[in-house]
């Protein structure tokens, strides 16, 4: 029976302040949703022409058309499927760079030129060389969200690989530690939360880019719906394209949010010798 009661204590417990600011901050969510529809509403009917700009109302209609009989979820796992691919990629070549540029002046002094020159480069500049290079498959829409992720991950880390604190790197050194031991145990996990933040930007470049890539050439994709629909005068469908794009953005977002707030804390709480 006690146990029993000190378990449902736990649970109650589990309701901290976190989850209660959310709980408040989601009439605030639906309530801005709502704003928007009826401003949305308000534009298209002042617009006066359902064909070229359609309401909310007709709007979700096709959408609802596009998820349940249409192509739209087939595009959608396309993208993603090039999103996860790409992100993954250049994340981790971002992270190796910018680890390699923060830990040592001479390397930073070799590629902090090269990432900031090519991190000004829009990836849409190089869709044409890629397209030659690559060809019009998987590889080329994928290397350009490489292309869009690396250089941010890449300036991130190396921010936050000299943003450890040097009492941290003695104290390292007092216990014996050397250089790799440190760079492992300190530097690497003290900069994870710039590691994290380049990710999450990583992640909105490389939702732009891969609709930007199939627009231009692919043969499925979220992408490919918008062209579709701006070539037959389809501005439903391209609004229902664009919702899913940013839903699935947001929830993207969401959730490595949410795995990081689950997970991240670890890495610091080991770093400043925490449990």
């Amino acid at each position: 029976m006690s146990t029993t009661t000190t378990r449902a204590g736990s649970r109650r417990v589990l309701a901290t302040p976190a989850r209660r600011a959310a709980l408040r901050r989601a009439p605030v969510a639906v309530a801005g949703i709502l704003v928007i529809l009826l401003a949305w509403e308000l534009v298209a009917r002042a617009y006066g022409k359902p064909l070229l700009f359609p309401g909310p109302a007709e709007t979700g209609s096709t959408l609802l058309d596009g998820l349940t009989g249409g192509d739209i979820p087939d595009a959608a796992i396309a993208s993603i499927g090039r999103v996860l691919s790409g992100l993954a990629i250049g994340s981790l070549a971002g992270v190796l760079l910018g680890l390699l540029s923060g830990s040592s002046r001479v390397l930073e002094a070799l590629f902090e030129p090269f990432i900031n020159v090519f991190r000004f480069i829009p990836p849409l500049a190089w869709f044409a060389p890629a397209l030659l290079w690559l060809g019009a498959g998987e590889t080329s829409k994928v290397a350009l969200i490489v292309y869009t992720s690396v250089f941010v991950v890449a300036v991130n880390t190396a921010a936050g690989v000299k943003a450890v604190p040097k009492n941290m790197v003695r104290m390292a050194r007092t216990y014996g530690a050397g250089p790799v031991r440190v760079f492992f145990a300190v530097r690497l996990p003290a900069s994870l939360p710039y590691v994290f933040s380049g990710v999450r930007i990583a992640m909105g470049n490389a939702f732009m880019t891969v609709v930007t890539a199939e627009m231009l050439g692919a043969e499925s994709g979220l992408g490919v719906l918008i062209t579709e629909g701006t070539a037959n005068t389809d501005v439903r469908g391209v609004f229902a394209a664009l919702i899913v794009l940013g839903a699935l953005g947001l929830c993207a977002d969401r959730l490595f949010v949410l795995l990081l707030r689950r997970f991240g804390g670890r890495f610091s709480a080991r770093t400043l010798g925490g449990p």
